[in-house]
């Protein structure tokens, strides 16, 4: 009876030692997104360059960093960003944005991070296509 005992002891450490064991679910596109500080490279609205002086994406001009912990910069603005919908999609979150900025990811690799959105404009029923891309620093 004790030897029985003893091998149900080893058995249940054994399965809370794997149970506890913390696994590493970082995707590649995690790392990839992450393992850099990234520089804007073109912020355009509707095709136009929208990233100079008094333009619509002029604070979001400059460095980004997307922190492993969901912290981040982006440009002028500091805040939240997470993965949506199987990583293909990325929302930034600020105090300093009217909205939550969802956008679709369309090329992120060690070299660009694309991404596209759409954003109302001041006109009711209109949207602005936006498209921005990051080289790494």
């Amino acid at each position: 009876m004790k030897k029985y005992y003893i091998i149900y002891l080893v058995l249940a450490s054994a399965v809370l030692i794997f149970a506890c064991t913390k696994k590493d679910e970082t995707t590649e596109r995690f790392k990839t997104l992450t393992g850099k500080v990234w520089t804007s490279d073109s912020l355009l609205v509707d095709g136009q360059d929208a990233g100079g002086p008094g333009g619509l994406l002029e604070k979001m001009a400059g460095d980004a960093e997307f922190r492993p912990d969901g912290t981040g910069y982006f440009g002028q603005y500091i805040g939240t960003w997470y993965f949506e919908n199987n990583e293909t999609e990325i929302t930034i979150n600020s105090d300093s944005l009217a909205l939550p900025l969802t956008s679709k990811i369309i090329e992120l690799n060690e070299q660009s991070f694309k991404i596209t959105t759409t954003f109302p404009s001041a006109t009711p029923g209109v949207n602005l296509a936006i498209r921005i891309t990051f080289r790494p620093k």
